[in-house]
């Protein structure tokens, strides 16, 4: 099919892995790699910009969403907060001809996958280790403590689905990390 020549990076992560902070170094290191802004019902953080770092919509938005079909793989992460991938999104940046960074959560990432095989790469970002990770989301002091113990629980569990993906990998140097990822992501892409 026409436009479909891009491909895509799959890069998910238990929360506080450093997945949104390589995602960004990937951004500005791939000239042809384009962003696809996943949509969430959480409240957004101060830092962020609507229709950039993600869509906001409020839970009945993205139930409603959910209803029409708009998303290619969307999830109920914790009660009542959503994240999914508009579908109309992706077909806009593949019409371009453009390669996709999908910076997604893990079960998303694998849906991801599944739907376009070898068209796309998943990568499964991990900390060095559950301690370091935790002591990451504590330095981030944006989230209430029955978040980061959710975090936490919820890094566990993904953490099992790491040998799903196409490449695990362990950011424990931030610099060596972003080097390391850029020179893999380049590799697949433009080969």
């Amino acid at each position: 099919m026409e436009g479909l020549k891009g491909k895509m990076l799959i890069v998910s992560a238990p929360s506080g892995a450093g997945k949104t902070t390589l995602v960004k170094h990937l951004l500005t290191q791939i000239p042809d790699l384009g962003f696809s802004v996943s949509a969430t019902s959480r409240p957004k953080r101060e830092n962020e910009t609507d229709g950039k770092d993600y869509h906001f919509l409020s839970v009945e938005q993205f139930r409603q969403k959910i209803a029409e079909g708009a998303f290619l793989e969307w999830e109920e992460v914790y009660n009542g907060v959503y994240y999914g991938t508009l579908l109309h999104e992706v077909e806009a940046m593949l019409a371009q001809g453009r390669h996709l960074i999908f910076d997604v959560d893990v079960v998303g990432g694998l849906n991801i996958k599944k739907h376009y095989g070898a068209q796309a790469l998943s990568v499964f970002i991990q900390a060095p280790s559950l301690e370091v990770l935790e002591q990451r989301l504590r330095s981030r002091c944006s989230d209430p403590e029955e978040s980061i113990r959710q975090r936490i629980d919820k890094a566990r569990w993904e953490m099992g689905f790491a040998p799903q993906f196409d490449l695990v990998f362990v950011n424990d140097d931030l610099n060596i990390a972003r080097e390391k990822l850029t020179f893999l992501v380049n590799e697949f892409l433009h080969h």
